[in-house]
């Protein structure tokens, strides 16, 4: 019988491996607020890059590591909301935290409904800070594990022949056996030969693996 293969970032400690390559982009046009955060966030561990614009933010864009954005909302030029909202539009997949005043409580909830993890008013604790980036670095830690899920899923489902991909689509369906047969026009001990190797290949245990896989690709939606 196959052994059943782990799936990625299955364990706390992997989750932990993921957020600690993981950065903090500080974009804030102060110049102290940076160096404070920056100063902050490293010394519980947390790497960091720091921008004095959005402008100077989006210019680095396409090289930049992967984790999450601490935006001031109230910037000269291209302020927290418009990065956000570019970046949304660039498809670009960073978690925002945005920073107010007190008196921007409205912006903060329309940055929140535009997708922004949480939102902190000024003037803020170390403990607001460092809560809003566990968020947000978790929302990577997650993304990135589905995306694993997704691609080690479909790649065991590409292994699979085409009467093998016949034979799992029907079993996705709920789909008995005899019924599989029938509607393949092939023998019942052939659709249990198959669903043996589905099961080999795609290194299941059971059945219901097997429909997680297949789920986790995709496979067989619509």
């Amino acid at each position: 019988m196959s052994e059943t293969t782990s799936w990625p970032g299955d364990s706390a400690a992997s989750a932990a491996a993921d957020a600690a390559h993981l950065v903090v982009h500080v974009v804030d046009d102060d110049e102290a607020v940076r160096r404070s955060l920056a100063l902050l966030l490293g010394s519980f561990g947390h790497s960091t890059c720091t921008y004095p614009s959005a402008e100077a933010f989006l210019a680095a864009l396409d090289g930049i590591e992967p984790g999450c954005v601490i935006v001031d909302i109230r910037m000269p030029g291209m302020d927290g909301l418009g990065l956000q909202q570019e970046l949304k539009r660039r498809g670009a997949s960073l978690p925002v935290v945005v920073v107010t005043g007190h008196a921007e409580v409205a912006l903060a909830v329309q940055a929140m409904k535009a997708g922004a993890v949480d939102f902190i008013e000024k003037p803020y604790s170390e403990e607001d800070i460092l809560r809003a980036v566990a968020a947000a670095l978790t929302r990577v830690v997650d993304e990135q594990h589905q995306r694993a899920v997704t691609d080690q899923a479909a790649a065991r489902i590409a292994a699979l022949t085409p009467r093998e991909r016949d034979v799992l689509r029907r079993l996705v369906d709920g789909w008995p056996n005899k019924v599989i047969a029938h509607e393949l026009g092939i023998s019942p001990r052939t659709v249990e030969i198959h669903r043996a190797n589905v099961m080999e290949k795609l290194g299941c245990r059971s059945l219901a693996e097997a429909v997680r896989i297949a789920l986790a690709a995709g496979f067989g939606e619509g």
